[in-house]
């Protein structure tokens, strides 16, 4: 993946975010084609970035964390 293709997988999952609706890491890993090891990466250098996503387990699904 190279730089351009993870900066809108990012921007694809922070909408997702907003909206409550990414799913698992699997659901996202299977929807951008990467494997579920590079969702959790691209989630931890988000949130180093300072993005608020956690996951929310009763939605099943990361969200923005707006504390």
């Amino acid at each position: 993946m190279n730089k351009f293709e993870k900066t809108c997988i990012k921007g694809r999952i922070l909408r997702l975010a907003s909206l409550k609706c990414t799913g698992t890491p699997a659901d996202l890993a299977a929807k951008f084609e990467i494997s579920e090891r590079s969702v959790k990466r691209l989630i931890k250098e988000m949130r180093e970035e300072g993005n608020l996503l956690r996951f929310d387990y009763a939605r099943i699904s990361y969200v923005i964390d707006e504390n």
